[in-house]
Order: structure tokens, then C-alpha cells, then sequence
């Protein structure tokens, strides 16, 4: 607010602004800080990319999709991963935690089994994060007949 008066050619102090906005009851609108969710930097093995872009799916079950996002609270961030039937566009499955672990995503995928009982052969797309490329979301992928990407 400050910055935005002085541009305007108005002089006045960073205090004597605080403390007009405090009388009032008013609150400068400031970017939120982004936090990254993805982190693709990492060495374990990437799996191929077998939608190439094509978000369609013809029956329930076929693809789904996962991401992680976070929540911004009064308490700090959490983050939430969540899993998507490309067909219906539903969420299947989804988990808050305040971490990004591959626990975090693994929650999710078994969420999503637990609900739909896909037969096996389900696409789950994402992103190349170290959660989602991770041994306990590959054996989990594996133990609920899914496949990644």
C-alpha cells in the first residue's frame, strides 16, 4: 500500500500507512509465497508417458490421474494429493498430510482401489516427482494391479 501511495506521488510514511490500515481494519492483499510440489531432480526410474497428452478415457477405470497441491492454513501449508477418473473427472481418491512423502500419494492410489476395485490394468498418470517414482509407491501400484504413466 505504501509502495502503491508513493508512486502516486503522495508523501507519506511505512508507519503512519500501517497504522491507518490498522485503525480501519484493513490488510494489504500480498503474493503468496509458491511453494513447489513437483520435484523431478532425483534418480530413480521415470516411467514412460503413455497418454501423450490425450486426457480421454472411453469406460470408468480405464486412466486416472494424480497431483499433489498444497492448502495454505493458519497453521502452515498441507498438502494434498489426489487422485481423478479421467472418465468422469470424479475424485477417487485423495490424502492431506503435512508432508510430501510418498506416503502422501500412496495414501491416495489406496483410497482410490479401496473405493473403485478397478480390475487390473488402470492407468495412473503424474507427474515425474520423487513421490510418485518412489519403491513404495512402484510396489503399491504393483500390489493394486495399476500401472504407472
Amino acid at each position: 500500500m505504501w509502495k502503491e501511495l508513493v508512486a502516486r506521488g503522495v508523501r507519506v510514511g511505512k508507519e503512519r500507512v500501517r497504522k491507518l490500515m490498522a485503525q480501519h481494519g484493513t490488510r494489504a492483499w500480498h503474493k503468496r509465497k509458491h511453494i513447489a510440489t513437483t520435484n523431478s531432480n532425483h534418480n530413480l526410474p521415470v516411467a514412460p508417458n503413455l497418454l501423450r497428452r490425450n486426457f480421454t478415457a472411453a469406460a470408468p477405470n480405464q486412466v486416472w490421474t494424480s497431483d499433489i497441491t498444497y492448502v495454505a492454513t493458519a497453521e502452515g501449508c498441507l498438502y494434498l494429493a489426489v487422485i481423478i477418473n479421467l472418465f468422469s473427472r470424479q475424485v477417487v481418491g485423495w490424502s492431506m498430510q503435512t508432508h510430501m512423502k510418498a506416503e502422501l500419494v500412496t495414501d491416495a492410489l489406496r483410497i482410490a482401489w479401496f473405493r473403485r476395485r478397478p480390475e487390473g490394468g488402470v492407468i495412473v498418470h503424474s507427474d515425474r516427482g520423487s513421490q510418485y517414482c518412489s519403491g513404495l509407491f512402484q510396489y503399491t501400484l504393483k500390489a493394486t494391479a495399476c500401472v504407472r504413466r
